[in-house]
């Protein structure tokens, strides 16, 4: 199992937006980021973990967790409709060029961790989030920092 991070912005779509959904799942949409697009469409697997982060927001912040659903990657279906903002004219059916994957809401904190708290811990001075230049939407997360941000939010912290 590895351990990602996916950013959103909240008014676009936020941890309450998936958790309204049916079955709580979603595709992860949109993204046209040839690195984030790499990473779901060749790392993320079955079971993987997610923190679920507010960007955009004030403050950015960890909202929650979600996990990947499908069982291998999906064209991603906004890449071929014109209506839509992330339509890409280069993309075909038997060529699809963005990739994405199924994602489902686990639990939404009932604290939020903010971005400041995230980088003013010594233990994750490493994490992708924190580090300048970092605006991926779609990370990997290592399992120390994965822990780490847990015990941060502690048991007491997750809304069920």
């Amino acid at each position: 199992m590895k351990y990602w991070l996916m950013k959103s912005e909240p008014d676009c779509f936020s941890i309450d937006d998936l958790a309204k959904l049916p079955d709580k799942t979603t595709i992860w949409d949109g993204v046209r980021n040839y690195q984030a697009r790499n990473i779901m469409r060749d790392e993320m697997k079955k079971g993987d973990q997610i923190f679920f982060y507010h960007s955009n927001a004030k403050p950015p912040h960890l909202a929650g967790l979600a996990e990947i659903v499908s069982e291998t990657p999906i064209p991603d279906p906004t890449q071929f409709d014109p209506k839509s903002q992330y339509f890409d004219e280069k993309s075909s059916a038997e060529n699809p060029r963005w990739m994405t994957v199924k994602v489902k809401f686990k639990k939404k904190f009932k604290d939020i961790l903010p971005l400041d708290r995230i980088r003013s811990n010594p233990k994750l001075t490493n994490m992708k989030l924190v580090q300048k230049g970092a605006r991926l939407s779609v990370q990997p997360v290592e399992k120390k920092e994965w822990d780490e941000i847990m015990a941060m939010i502690g048991h007491t912290n997750l809304a069920y």
